[in-house]
Order: C-alpha cells, then structure tokens, then sequence
C-alpha cells in the first residue's frame, strides 16, 4: 500500500531540477501513505514526473521501489496497492517466455512484466487485487492511469492552468495536487450539494473544479499531443449484476453454499500475504466474524484481531466481538474509548479525509485503525458484505413502505403530504401528545412531528427509485442551500438506472454496490487506515466474489426476512448461531448529543452567521435555523449539520487563515 503523485505538461519552472523540486513536495505530501520510501522520477524533455512513498507490504527489500522501470524500460510505473494473484501472473508469463530476469519478488514488478508482455489493459484484466497506478510509456509518450474494479484504491486528476501553462496533475490525495504551483483550489460548489445530499462526494465528482476522481474498473490515457483524457472501461460491476440475473446460479442451495465458502476461502487465502504482521478488524458481526473465521481456519497461530468499544452501551459491538474471538482462538485487542478521547478526534477529521466528508462512522473508524495499527501492517476487513448479500435494514424497509403507499394515487399521496407538512413540527407535536395513549404507537416517542415531516416527503415519491434517494439523502434539497449551485447528476438522482430483470430490492443494492461503496465505505476505510501507514484489505471485494454473489437467486441472500442467509450458512460452519444472531448495530457515534453537549462551542464557532455569510457557501439562515431547532431538541437535524460542519473544518483546514479570503472573490460574484 502507497501513495503516487506526478504531473505532465508545462510547469512554471525550466529543467529536471526544478521539475523535481515540485515532484518532491507534492509527494511529501503522502508520506502518511508511504513513510517506509520515497522516489521520484522526471523526464523533463517530455515534461512528466512520478514521485511516489512507499508502505513496503511485498518484498521489503530495494527491489520494491518506485517508480520502477520494465526490464526493458519502456514503462516507468508508479503504484498503489496489492496484486493477489501475482506470482500466477509470474508463472504465467514464465509458461509463455515472456518474463524478465526478476529483480525482486514484488507485485510492481510483475505488473510492469505484464505491461511489456499483455499491454496495460490485458494486465489489468488478468489481475487479482486492489490498486491504482500511474504508467508513462516511453514509446508512445502516453501517460495512463488505472483504477481496481470496485474503487478500493483513489485516483484523482485534471488539467489546471491555462494555455501553454497548463498542467495534468494526478495522485492519491488531493493533498498532493494542491502543492503543484498551477493547482487552482476553485471549489465546486455542485459537489459540495452532492456532500450535503450524501456525506460524501461521488466519483466522477471531487470538492475542485476540474479535478475529477477516476472510476472504477476504468483506464485513462493522455498525452501532450492528445490533452483530453480518453477512458475505458475494462471491466463493469453493471455489466456482471446484469449478467448474474439474467444467468443465476443453478446448483441448489448446498452447492451455492458450498461454492461461496471455497470462493472466499481463497480470496482470504490470498489477501493473507505479507511480509510484514497482519491481523484484521472484528466487530462480532457477520462480515467481520466470516473473515476472521476463515483467516483463522487458514492460520497455524491466532490471528491478531482488533475491536473499539464505547461506555455508551447503544453504540458498543465490543463485547459481540469479545465472543467470537474466544470462540475462533484469537489474540484479541481491544480498546474502549470514552466519548471525552473521541471527541478529540473531530478536529482532525478534515484531515485524515483530504475532501469534504461526513460520514459520522468516519470517528470510530478512524480509531480502530490506530489500534491496530500499533501492532499490524495490514487489516483485513468484511466490508462490502451489506452490498453483496442483501444486509442493510433499509432494504427491507424500503420495500415495505412502497408496497403499503404505491397503491394509493400518486396525485392523493402528494395532496396527503402537503397538507401533512403544512402544519408546522412543533403544532404536531403538541396534538400528539395530547392524544397520549391514543396516539399511534410510532408516533408516542420525541419529536413525533419530525417523524410525520419526515413520512410525508415518503407519500410524495413517484416511485421507489425516488423514495430510496430519500431515504440515503440529508438534506433534501442541497441546492437550495448552497448558494449559487446547481446539483450534479448521479446515478441516484438523474434517470432510473436500466438494471433489467431486478427487482426493488435488488436495484437498491445495485446502486448501493456502485455509488455508496466505492464512494462512502472504501473512502472512509482507506483515509483512515492509510493515515497512520495501515494497508486495508477486503476479502468480499475479490472481482470472483462479487460476480459469484451476483448470482445467486435473491431467495440466496434475502429468505422468509433473513437477509445474508447463503453468507450466514457459511459463518455457521464455524461459528455458532448464538453468536451471531442478534439485530444489527451501526458502526457510529452519538453526533446528535454531543452537538448540544462538549461539541456545543466548536459546532458554534463554525456556524457563525456572520462566518458563513463572509465565506459565502452556505445559506446562513437556513443552517442557524436548523442548529437553533436541533440546540432547542425540537428536531434532530445532526446528519444535516454534521455535513455543513464537516465542509467547514476541512475549508478552515485547508485554506487556514486565507480561508475567509479564499471564499470571498466567489461569494462577491455570486451576490
């Protein structure tokens, strides 16, 4: 696991000398991702440079480093992440006579064989594993760029400057790219709707103008002579959904089982490679518990493993993990944090996540990571596991509410929901305390009127691609707060994704597989791990596994209300039901009360109204009337504000002082 950075094009200095001046601040600013290496590499006649740190994981030894050359030194590839099925690849190119005199045993080693044997995209098809890489082919003077299947790994680019001073810039982080002197720091306000909608910015989309993130499964080519990047797509997550409803497996439930049990025991198999100690996250729940069981299965000593715990007994899954732990034989860690050391985390999130992120799970994450990190290299981890096999409660829930409403005209349930909503939260309220006991008993609890408000805008959906949006949406209606923006189109709120053949359920997972995963999960996952040199690894995200989940019969993943049930079928092979069977807790934090609570004065000070006016990216009124209603416990807007505060700690962060000054020239165009 690394970081890479680099640049093509024009730079505002002349000779190999100053180029790599540039180079080696922009690549100090990934050091958190590599600090075992650092290399640079210009080509200053043909203007590029690939600067990368490395996190030595495979072959510890000088022969890992980069940039590194092909034998024959045609390509120049700076590397991010692991090839699994590597030494394949090396007695497939021995079989053939097409491998070099190996230097070393590293997996960049191999993949610079296959490019000279396959060409990139032939390798990359081949390939095992997670990654992201810059490549400069000498012969043609191309610079090409790839990302893994599902998105594990991040990969930022664009053109900045202009003219004959433009420049390509591309790497891991976008801390990389802000240290080139051409990089424009012009923020996106469209994007920032997408953060305020979602908690997190999807690919295409990052917080700068002109500066997009690589998709997955794609490869990206561009040149002097030919600037606009051309990309394509070598290998579709739609594509194998779509194939693995139209083409089920057939086998019966045992053999299905069985098949998925060999599939993941191999995927574990190979992800527990490494030269340096690996243990894996445990949270005692299925995903977690499958992985650690099967690494522990292939493992002739206990497997390190590591869970965070909080005094709060809503938000604990310590002592689940505890059990399955002693159950498998673990060297089991684990670490309870009290909500005092948590909280001091929230000040450097905005610079552990490098954009605007919100996801308020990014704070326990962030600090398993550190735990494990004081004994391990690398953690295994069971995300992915809601995705493929059916788990999230939303699923369910989804398809229940639609099936009640859709009868209903549409025409009636909008009229239903405006009358609903024009009645104010806190006139609810109050009536539907007065009824007491007579009340509905889903509206007995606090704040009824928030639940009815928050129903209404659920009678109102034409359809359940629109109610879905709703239910993973934060604010509803983010341009209207984010001045002078315009939301761009995503998969979730442009027209309804063809997925031929799914079903309710299985389009939500569909999409949950294509936008929250790689662009929520992963991204927490890699930001938090790689800011303290942790490489993560993700057995269910094995290309093998996905396209083998996909087909399974949806009666696979989701029986009588079961949901997970083939991937359960193989936990109970080696852990008992007991351990297991229990309703599903988040992986979160209590944002709400600490806002009206110790975070009060930190939450306050970026909020100021007079703040936000001056940078000019908020509607102040409608934020201070959300904060003066959740401070008052009249409504519980945490995940709204969480986003607006989240945006503001990263734009305090990364503009410091000139923040004000930054926003400013925008916010005067605007009004």
């Amino acid at each position: 696991m690394c970081g890479f950075t680099g640049f093509l094009g024009a730079t505002p200095f002349q000779g190999k000398e100053a180029n790599e001046a540039v180079l080696v601040r922009m690549t100090c600013h990934l050091r958190h991702r590599g600090p075992d290496d650092g290399g640079y590499w210009c080509d200053a006649e043909h203007g590029v440079a690939l600067g990368h740190r490395r996190l030595s994981i495979i072959d510890l030894s000088p022969a890992g480093h980069q940039p590194m050359h092909s034998a024959p030194r045609r390509y120049v590839l700076a590397f991010n992440g692991e090839i699994y099925n590597h030494l394949l690849l090396r007695d497939q190119l021995e079989g053939a006579g097409l491998a070099p005199a190996w230097r070393g045993h590293s997996d960049t080693e191999t993949l610079l064989a296959g490019f000279e044997a396959w060409g990139v995209g032939g390798t990359v098809q081949r390939a095992v594993g997670m990654f992201a890489f810059a490549v400069w082919d000498r012969e043609t003077r191309t610079l090409t760029l790839g990302r893994d299947r599902i998105g594990e790994k991040p990969l930022y680019y664009g053109w900045q400057g202009q003219g004959g001073a433009a420049v390509f810039l591309f790497g891991s982080e976008l801390k990389a790219l802000r240290a080139h002197p051409r990089f424009e720091h012009r923020i996106d306000r469209g994007a920032l709707c997408l953060q305020m909608r979602h908690s997190c910015i999807p690919a295409p989309y990052s917080i700068y103008e002109g500066i997009a993130k690589l998709m997955p499964g794609c490869l990206l080519s561009v040149s002097a002579e030919r600037p606009a990047p051309r990309t394509v797509r070598y290998w579709s997550a739609a594509e194998v959904m779509a194939e693995g409803v139209r083409s089920p497996f057939a086998g019966g439930a045992l053999r299905a089982v069985d098949r998925l049990d060999a599939l993941l025991r191999d995927a574990v198999r190979m992800q527990m490679v490494a030269d340096v100690p690996l243990g894996a996250f445990l949270s005692g729940g299925i995903d977690s518990s499958t992985v650690v069981a099967l690494m522990q299965a292939q493992s002739a000593r206990p497997v390190k493993t590591f869970s965070i715990g909080f005094h709060e007994e809503a938000y604990d899954e310590a002592r689940y993990a505890r059990e399955v732990a002693r159950h498998l034989g673990t060297d089991h860690t684990e670490l309870y944090v009290s909500a005092a050391e948590a909280r001091e985390l929230v000040p450097a999130l905005q610079a552990i996540h490098d954009e605007p992120f919100s996801d308020s799970s990014q704070l326990p994450t962030s600090l398993v990571a550190r735990l494990a990190r004081r004994e391990v290299g690398v953690a295994m981890s069971g995300d992915a596991g809601d995705e493929l096999f059916c788990g999230y409660q939303r699923y369910q829930f989804a398809a229940r509410l639609w099936r009640r409403i859709a009868a209903a005209p549409l025409p009636l349930r909008r009229g239903a929901a405006g009358a609903i909503r024009g009645v104010r939260v806190a006139t609810w309220n109050t009536l539907l305390r007065g009824l007491g006991r007579y009340a509905p008993r889903a509206l007995r609890g606090p704040n009824p009127g928030d639940k009815l408000h928050k129903g209404a805008g659920v009678l109102a959906c034409a359809g359940m691609d629109e109610l879905y949006l709703g239910l993973v949406s934060h604010w509803d209606d983010p341009a209207a707060l984010v001045i002078g923006a315009r939301e761009p189109t995503t998969l979730l709120n442009g027209e309804p994704a063809a997925f031929p053949g799914m079903d309710g359920i299985q389009r939500m997972m569909a999409l949950d597989l294509l936008t929250y995963l790689p662009d929520d999960i992963l991204v927490k996952v890699d930001r938090a791990a790689m800011n303290v040199s942790l490489e993560t690894r993700v057995p269910f995200l094995d290309h093998r596994v996905v396209e083998f989940a996909w087909r399974l019969p949806q009666s696979m993943k989701l029986n009588d209300g079961c949901s997970k049930w083939a991937l359960r079928q193989v936990l109970y092979r080696y852990v008992p039901r007991a351990l297991i069977e229990r309703p599903k807790m988040g992986f979160g934090i209590p944002v709400g009360d600490w806002l009206r609570g110790p975070l009060r004065d930190w939450a306050e000070a970026l909020l100021a109204p007079d703040r936000l006016r001056a940078e000019g990216y908020f509607d102040a009124q409608a934020v201070r009337s959300r904060w003066d209603e959740h401070l008052a416990g009249r409504r519980n807007w945490q995940y709204h504000l969480w986003d607006v505060l989240m945006f503001q700690s990263w734009l305090e962060g990364s503009f410091g002082d000139a923040g004000l000054a930054a926003a400013a020239p925008a916010a005067a165009q605007l009004h």
